[in-house]
């Protein structure tokens, strides 16, 4: 994408060096079903309101940040993992709106870890938010600036909302965002389909399978 004529373009390639993917909320709380998020659902609570989003999670979006993550990892590309999680057991240090809505994964609890499937590496970076964007919340952007990355692909939960916030945030402290669309997945399809409208003057937009063909073609 190229923008008012200025010679500048979006459309630029994750390389080894200076680009990382951020696996936004992939976690316990939100995406497993044990987890603090769903816990007081019993099971037709559960499917009606939540069943269409795991079998999205299940069938396509963690399947798809799992081949990211291992093309990320052949082609020299930095892996950082956020998750919802507070500094403190009773979670004062939440937003404002965290506190309002409820949102509470005290620090160390299972719901704060990134779920079995997508383990992160021994060495791979987790950074816990306690807000919806994880640049506003968290050291992520001085981490980033250290590390060397300008370019930023962008995958997890939830679509709208924290995917979202990460998204636009990221862009405006000028990091060049791609948004992998097939990888990431919210409670309610429409949200998801209009979040990617909406925030397509942001960022790249890809699917999946055309993100690890460009890696691949780095690694060969």
């Amino acid at each position: 994408m190229v923008d008012g004529g200025t010679g500048l373009t979006r459309d630029v390639p994750l390389e080894p060096g200076c680009s990382a993917l951020l696996i936004v909320d992939v976690q316990n709380y939100c995406c497993d079903r044990t987890g603090g998020a769903f816990r007081d659902l019993n099971e037709d609570q559960f499917e009606a309101r939540y069943g269409n989003y795991f079998r999205r999670l299940e069938s396509e979006t963690i399947p798809n940040i799992t081949a990211l993550v291992g093309a990320c990892r052949t082609a020299g590309v930095e892996v950082i993992f956020t998750v919802i999680e507070a500094l403190t057991q009773d979670g004062r240090d939440r937003s404002l709106d965290y506190k309002i809505t409820g949102f509470l994964v005290p620090k160390g609890s299972k719901d704060g870890r990134v779920i079995d499937a997508l383990r992160p590496g021994d060495d791979e970076i987790i950074v816990p938010k306690s807000a919806s964007s994880v640049f506003n919340s968290t050291n992520i952007e001085y981490v980033l600036r250290n590390l060397g990355v300008e370019r930023l692909a962008i995958c997890g939960v939830y679509t709208e909302q924290c995917v979202e916030s990460a998204v636009r945030d990221a862009c405006d402290r000028g990091f060049l965002v791609t948004l992998i669309a097939d990888a990431c997945a919210t409670v309610i399809p429409d949200a998801h389909d209009n979040s990617l409208s909406a925030i397509r003057g942001y960022c790249r937009t890809v699917e999946t399978r055309y993100l690890i063909n460009e890696l691949e073609s780095i690694s060969t």
